[in-house]
């Protein structure tokens, strides 16, 4: 595994510009990240705009994972629920730029972000990923459940439908409860 350095991001230029090459990249590699291929440069930038604007008002955390100075991965834990739902969050864009597959940084990433959500108080995160292509194995041996599959759920990048899968986790005393004595 890379030796990662994970860290909240913060709307500066250049890791938006990184956040949008990894965006772009993943789209044209077939994830099924919401957007489809060719993504333009500009949409992807807006896009991250959003999403750490979001950030920076307290709705969600964008982590990142930068390998040598360089933001190689990234992911998303939506915190601005329902009130009926204050306990959970929701894992979302779990991207790892093509260069950087293989290394461990998806799960450091997955990791980092339910430590954070445990010390948000949630105690329930859920999330969603494609059946062609997702990251399944990786939610599956992180401990999520499996809730179900909705077929056709989203067209993926190039063309073309996929279902999706969604997932949920016990987290925190939640989850220490639910996994018993040790």
């Amino acid at each position: 595994m890379t030796q990662a350095r994970i860290v909240p991001l913060t709307p500066d230029p250049p890791v938006i510009e990184r956040l949008a090459d990894i965006l772009v990249a993943v789209v044209a590699g077939g994830g099924s990240v919401s957007f489809m291929h060719p993504l333009p440069r500009e949409r992807a930038r807006a896009f991250w705009d959003g999403a750490l604007a979001a950030a920076a008002r307290g709705e969600r955390l964008v982590l990142g994972a930068f390998v040598d100075g360089s933001l190689a991965a990234t992911v998303t834990l939506h915190l601005d629920c329902p009130p009926n739902q204050p306990h959970r969050g929701e894992i979302a864009k779990l991207m790892t730029h093509p260069d950087h597959r293989g290394q461990g940084l998806a799960r450091a990433l997955m990791e980092e972000a339910e430590r954070h959500a445990v010390a948000r108080g949630r105690t329930l995160l859920v999330l969603d990923t494609a059946t062609d292509g997702g990251a399944r194995g990786l939610y599956e041996q992180r401990g999520f459940t499996l809730a179900g599959e909705i077929p056709d759920y989203a067209l993926k990048p190039h063309g073309g439908l996929t279902g999706t899968l969604l997932y949920w986790k016990r987290i925190g005393a939640a989850g220490a409860a639910a996994s018993g004595p040790a």
